[in-house]
C-alpha cells in the first residue's frame, strides 16, 4: 500500500489536525515540509497539487491529492472510531467542523499567526484587536457546550475535537486568555490524555 504523504508546515494548526489524527490512527505516513513563509505553497509545483495554494495537502496516491484540513479529517476517519456511524452524530461532527472554519479559526488562528509565527504585533495591532471579540465569542460557544459535555459529539473523542483542539490549545499564542474558560481547559487536558497524542511542535513520520 502506498504510504500517505502529508504536505505540511509544522506550526500550522490545520496541518497539525491531520498529523494528530494519522498518528492516533497508527497510519503510516511521511511529511513534506512546505515553508509558507518562504512562499513554497505558491510555487507552480505546489499549485499543481492544490490550486488554492494552502497547506495541508494529503497525497493519497500518485497524482491524487486532497486539500482542506477538515475534509482530510473526514476522509481519514471514515469507518473508524473517530467518526460516528449514527447519522445525527455525523451531522453534529460536520456542524462543529463548519463552526471551526467559519467562526473560530478565522479569528484565533489569524491572531496567532500574526503574533507568534510572523512575530509582528505592532504591524498587525489593529487587525489583532479586531479579532478579539469574535474570537472570544467562539470560545464562549465552546465553553457553554463543554460545561455539560466531555467532548463535542456523543460525549466521545472524535475529529470534531481534533479540529477544534488544534488552534484552541494554542490560543494564548494569539493573545487569548483561557483563564475564564474552565470547561475548555478541562477538555484540553482530556484531549491530551488520548492515546498516541502528539504535541503541535512534534514532527513525526511513522514508518
Amino acid at each position: 500500500m502506498k504510504i500517505l504523504k502529508l504536505y505540511d508546515f509544522l506550526p500550522s494548526g490545520n496541518s497539525y489536525k491531520v498529523r494528530l489524527l494519522l498518528t492516533q490512527m497508527g497510519m503510516p505516513f511521511e511529511t513534506v515540509t512546505i515553508d509558507i513563509l518562504k512562499g513554497e505553497s505558491r510555487t507552480p509545483e505546489f499549485l499543481s497539487k492544490n490550486p488554492n495554494g494552502k497547506i495541508p495537502v494529503l497525497e493519497i496516491d500518485t497524482g491524487k491529492y486532497l486539500a482542506e484540513s477538515n475534509a482530510i479529517l473526514m476522509y481519514l476517519s471514515e469507518g473508524t472510531e473517530f467518526l460516528p456511524y449514527d447519522r445525527f452524530f455525523r451531522a453534529q461532527v460536520l456542524q462543529w467542523l463548519f463552526f471551526e472554519q467559519s467562526s473560530h479559526q478565522p479569528f484565533i488562528a489569524k491572531s496567532r499567526f500574526w503574533l507568534s509565527i510572523l512575530g509582528k504585533p505592532e504591524e498587525y495591532r489593529t487587525a489583532i484587536e479586531q479579532q478579539r471579540d469574535p474570537g472570544y465569542a467562539a470560545l464562549k460557544v465552546m465553553e457553554n457546550h463543554l460545561m455539560t459535555h466531555e467532548f463535542f459529539v456523543s460525549d466521545r473523542y472524535t475529529i470534531a475535537d481534533i479540529a477544534l483542539f488544534a488552534y484552541t490549545h494554542v490560543a494564548h499564542e494569539g493573545g487569548f486568555d483561557l483563564t475564564n474558560f474552565p470547561g475548555i481547559k478541562a477538555w484540553i487536558k482530556r484531549v491530551k490524555s488520548q492515546s498516541r497524542y502528539i504535541p503541535i511542535t512534534q514532527d513525526i513520520n511513522i514508518e
